[in-house]
């Protein structure tokens, strides 16, 4: 991008900038909901690419929806809704080279009539993932305080978190209020709850489990895997599990009608996480929760990976989808 001149006033500067900014927008616009050159590579079913997707909510970012090798003959499907988007099916355009392999798994899975057939929603995160992922009732229980002092621990130990005040709560909406419809238009879907589940990792199964507990009449199931229970990255005086905990005591929605997946590993960061994890077991137990509706899993060698997710994405998916 050629960078403006310095000699120029800066009443000219701030005008030519501004209408820089509406020409970046307006093409934003126009490539909304069109294929882009870079879609994905599956192995297994097909790629419908959304470039951009445009939100009153929350900022733009890529969708991308897998469907199922025979798709539409087997509709409606069940829809599975998953955040980390960019990460979930090729390997070859991610940051580190991973993947969680979905089209490969769930292609198998329903091949043999382990789950029924499913799409899947692969939505992208953006520069703000800490501030949409982060669960906003909980946090907000806590007092300014406290708020500003996690935020300013965040930022000094990792300036990516928090780029932004948090708006999980706005996340969310465009779920359910944007996404979410634009979806059931356009496919053959299953609309009901029990029908529509939302997974993801680490900060992804925060705001999975989140948006189950706040919109327990749309997500039917959450699969929320290495669970960054913690937020953030503070080991001492930190009082979000306690409120998480709180929070989900007071608004898990009933067993009969919602299921539930955890897992986490023993290397790296996930290794910090069992213990918040059995905190978490405790209170399934506690609100009635057995083994038709809740499973909780832990994995001896498994480390903070795209690798390690892939390795076990079968046992929620057959867990959730059936």
């Amino acid at each position: 991008m050629n960078r403006l001149p310095h000699n120029l006033p800066i009443q000219r500067q701030i005008l030519l900038l501004s209408l820089l900014l509406l020409s970046l927008y307006s093409f934003s616009v126009a490539c909304e909901n069109k294929l882009p050159h870079n879609s994905p590579t599956v192995r297994s079913g097909h790629i419908d690419s959304y470039p951009g997707f445009i939100s009153t909510h929350v900022p733009s970012r890529d969708v991308a929806i897998w469907l199922p090798e025979d798709y539409p003959t087997q509709a409606p499907y069940q829809v599975l809704y998953m955040h980390d988007g960019q990460m979930l099916f090729d390997s070859t355009s991610t940051w580190n080279g991973q993947e969680w392999g979905v089209d490969e798994t769930l292609s198998h899975l329903i091949r043999n009539g382990d789950v029924p057939p499913t799409i899947v929603v692969g939505i992208s995160n953006t520069q703000n993932r800490h501030s949409e992922y982060f669960p906003q009732k909980p946090f907000e229980s806590q007092t300014k305080a406290r708020q500003d002092s996690l935020i300013a621990h965040a930022k000094r130990g990792q300036n990516s978190l928090f780029a932004s005040p948090i708006y999980s709560d706005r996340y969310l909406s465009f779920l359910v209020d944007e996404l979410k419809p634009f979806v059931d238009e356009r496919y053959a879907t299953q609309t009901t709850p029990e029908h529509t589940f939302i997974g993801g990792s680490s900060m992804g199964g925060l705001i999975s489990l989140y948006a189950l507990t706040e919109y327990p009449e749309v997500f039917g199931g959450a699969a929320c895997l290495s669970t960054h229970w913690i937020g953030t990255f503070e080991s001492t005086a930190n009082t979000f599990p306690g409120l998480y905990l709180r929070y989900l005591e007071e608004h898990l929605p009933k067993p009969e009608t919602h299921k539930m997946y955890f897992d986490y590993g023993t290397v790296g960061l996930d290794s910090l996480y069992e213990p918040y994890q059995l905190k978490v077991d405790e209170l399934m137990n506690k609100l009635g929760y057995d083994d038709r509706n809740w499973l909780s899993r832990k994995f001896e060698g498994a480390d903070h990976s795209e690798r390690s997710w892939k390795a076990r994405l079968s046992t929620p998916l057959k867990f959730l989808l059936n």
